[in-house]
């Protein structure tokens, strides 16, 4: 396949009605029924009891997911959204290079006490923006946007969950309203230098020299070998299903795709120059933080995990036995953590 236009599912070949109904149908059917397996497990397949409240109360879980787009100027976002109406809000942010897609398997195991909602970024998943050449795809840009679903949507207070491209984003719309942020958690979502490892180095000597050579020397990022290893690599192979860098792999043959994410890959600089005001952001208005941490990942290692601290003494940091994409091969851990930890701040 040399691409996709998403138009095409106004033409005939697809319905997209169908398509939403068979997503729900596939959330009823198959996720929920993963939860009450061997996803559960402990690591030696052990299944919750009754003397396990809070995993009985997530295994038996039937929130339904609901898709639905956002038009903020020029974007419509597309978005899904589970839980109550009325429930306290988190705001999952995701990262390179995939979308909300990538918690598929979260969201329900968070959705019972939560109202979770999760964009697809511009550029990425089923969002719809404009071509290049009349929209600027830079991290500030991103962030505009989102504070204008944000606004769009009336979310006066929420609970982020930014990994990866969603940390820069999310810690741009916490700065500009602090007092809407009940808490972070930060699942690979890094704000220190200490956290960037050597295999930034291509993308560095792209922000140093933005270069055609060096602009195509990033290119290598995006192939489909560089997106399956970003999930794959320190991921127990049992847990890692291959939905999520197929479908990865799948929109970065999109029209356009791949310069967008090279233009994402050069404003990325301007997130490591904001460091320092994320950082002070932190230490003045100390929002609660819970690290949960693929201790295996290349991208962005553990002492960035533990750089919280130095700003946020209180932050509670967690490594899990994963990689980058922790989300995709451990949402339990991930969802038992984040409802206890929000719990104990009363959100």
């Amino acid at each position: 396949m040399n691409g996709f236009d998403r138009n095409e599912l106004n033409k005939g070949g697809l319905d997209k009605s169908a398509l939403d109904q068979g997503r729900r149908s596939l959330v009823t059917a198959i996720g929920l029924g993963a939860i009450s397996g061997a996803a559960w497990a402990n690591g030696d397949g052990r299944k919750p009891t009754t003397n396990n409240p809070s995993a009985l109360e997530a295994s038996t879980a039937t929130a339904s997911v609901r898709y639905a787009s956002q038009q903020v100027g020029e974007v419509s976002i597309f978005y899904r959204e589970s839980g109550p109406s009325d429930a306290p809000v988190l705001l999952l942010l995701h990262g390179f290079p995939s979308a909300s897609h990538m918690f598929r398997d979260l969201i329900p195991l968070l959705a019972q006490r939560y109202r979770v909602i999760a964009p697809d970024l511009p550029g990425f998943g089923n969002t719809l923006a404009p071509p290049r050449a009349s929209f600027e795809y830079s991290f500030d840009r991103l962030a505009q946007v989102m504070a204008g679903f944000v606004d769009a949507l009336k979310l006066t207070r929420y609970a982020l969950y930014v990994f990866d491209y969603g940390a820069p984003i999310g810690f741009r719309l916490a700065m500009k309203h602090p007092e809407r942020i009940a808490a972070i958690v930060s699942q690979n979502g890094n704000a220190y230098i200490e956290g960037l490892s050597q295999e930034w180095e291509p993308w560095q000597a792209y922000w140093r020299d933005p270069s055609a050579h060096n602009r195509d020397a990033c290119r290598a990022a995006l192939t489909d070998e560089a997106i399956r290893f970003q999930h794959a690599h320190g991921a127990p192979e049992h847990r890692l299903s291959p939905d999520g860098y197929q479908l990865d792999s799948f929109h970065m043959r999109r029209p356009e795709a791949q310069e967008i994410q090279l233009d994402l890959i050069l404003s990325y600089r301007s997130n490591v120059a904001l460091y320092p005001a994320f950082q002070n952001y932190f230490r003045e208005h100390r929002p609660p933080l819970l690290a949960v941490w693929g201790k295996h990942d290349v991208f962005f290692i553990p002492p960035g995990a533990q750089a919280f601290k130095r700003d946020l003494p209180d932050a509670e940091i967690n490594f899990l036995d994963a990689g980058h994409f922790a989300a995709e091969t451990h949402y339990v851990e991930i969802a038992r953590l984040m409802r206890d930890f929000l719990r104990r701040h009363r959100y």
